[in-house]
């Protein structure tokens, strides 16, 4: 790619909220990946994760992606695990204090985070570092110079403070600490670039940039991109909500869960989660909107794209052809699990005790929604016993195979 077609491709899914951020961005990209090419020395980029559980979603995986664009035009990239910014827990996208995880649950979430991420970077052009090397070494008097670049004031017009303090609710001393810290990351790490979502704008716009400047040091890029939503298409993919897609799954899982997202968040999953160029989007998009393909059979295309990126072509198709016959045609899936109850098969029981539902209230809404089966019949009653062999489904995906 010649310097421009990088610089769209680059800048591919970034969302500043303000035009004139985005083109200042832009051409501070375009310039360094000039000199760059000058100098034959490769751009330093880092993107920082704190291990806040060990298990990664989709969502986690958007910066990963830019992470691997960088890699693939060849710069250096560096993945920041948490360990120490952890320890406060990053208030950026919370309008509540966030719960801090002690040195020891940060360490044991740590351990999976490299791994998992190699899903996408390539291992071998990967440098792993943990931020606890440099802040925990600092001293009380470094914080106060790092303190003295901000004022109170520009905290409190972050929104998720600003409501807490319109609210009259606590916003601790501590949480302010997060954002100089992340800004410390990039001083140490002599960042290029950094990269992060639209939660970690003050974060890298204004902190990292600060920080670096103050000590003498030209202030990183940063790649700002959108959020990815989750399946319910609203808001932020987050597993407490039960709306994301983890990577730990199946290809089948993916691929069914890809296809139950509504059709108004599929521009979004295009363009933050798969590997299509930037005209391949854009003509997906279009189609899209304009009619020229079904929603349906764009989400098939999209779902295939995005399992393909993390497991590969072969299950992907697979998964699809699972999706097509378990879905489409109607066929019941072979790899059931079973269930025995302990004691008589109460429906309303059965339904709870397997897991199909999480509570007797949702498993009644669901009867009056006729999203509950019994042999691929919909039933109403919920203290009907079941006689064992018996096949229980709930919505489209979800079976068990009643056994004694």
């Amino acid at each position: 790619m010649n310097i421009d077609h990088q610089v769209r491709y680059l800048m591919r899914g970034t969302a500043y909220g303000d035009a004139a951020m985005h083109e200042a961005m832009k051409k501070e990209l375009r310039d360094r990946l000039v000199e760059s090419e000058r100098s034959g020395k490769p751009l330093r980029v880092y993107c920082g994760y704190d291990p806040r559980t060990s298990d990664l979603h989709i969502g986690h995986t958007v910066t990963m992606r830019k992470l691997r664009q960088f890699q693939e035009l060849g710069h250096h990239v560096i993945f920041v695990i948490g360990t120490y910014t952890a320890l406060i827990g990053d208030p950026s996208d919370k309008d509540k204090l966030r719960q801090q995880l002690s040195t020891l649950e940060a360490q044991q979430h740590a351990e999976s985070y490299a791994e998992q991420a190699y899903r996408i970077l390539d291992r071998d052009k990967t440098e792993v570092r943990y931020n606890a090397e440099w802040l925990s070494k600092l001293t009380l008097k470094d914080m106060i110079n790092l303190a003295s670049n901000f004022t109170i004031q520009q905290f409190l017009t972050r929104e998720n403070f600003r409501k807490r303090w319109d609210n009259e609710e606590a916003v601790y001393f501590h949480e302010l600490f997060y954002s100089i810290m992340q800004g410390y990351d990039a001083y140490v790490l002599d960042a290029d670039v950094q990269i992060g979502g639209t939660d970690q704008m003050f974060n890298i716009m204004t902190a990292a940039r600060k920080i670096m400047a103050y000590y003498g040091k030209k202030p990183n890029i940063g790649i700002i991109l959108g959020i990815l939503p989750g399946t319910d298409g609203e808001v932020k993919m987050s597993k407490s909500l039960g709306n994301h897609i983890p990577l730990n799954t199946t290809p089948e899982d993916m691929f069914g869960k890809v296809m139950s997202i509504p059709d108004k968040a599929m521009g979004s999953y295009a363009r933050l989660v798969t590997r299509w160029t930037v005209d391949k989007i854009e003509g997906f998009e279009k189609a899209v909107e304009k009619g020229e393909i079904h929603p349906k059979d764009a989400k098939m295309a999209l779902a295939e794209e995005i399992t393909a990126a993390f497991f590969d072509g072969d299950k992907a198709k697979l998964a699809k052809d699972h999706f097509v016959n378990l879905f489409q045609k109607g066929e019941t899936p072979e790899d059931i699990p079973e269930f025995t109850p302990q004691g008589e098969a109460v429906l309303l029981e059965v339904l709870v005790d397997s897991g199909l539902v999480k509570s007797k209230s949702q498993a009644r809404r669901l009867m009056q929604q006729n999203g509950v089966k019994i042999e691929g019949e919909p039933v109403s009653d919920p203290y009907q016993v079941l006689e064992p062999p018996v096949i229980v489904q709930v919505g489209k995906r979800r079976f068990v195979k009643i056994v004694k």
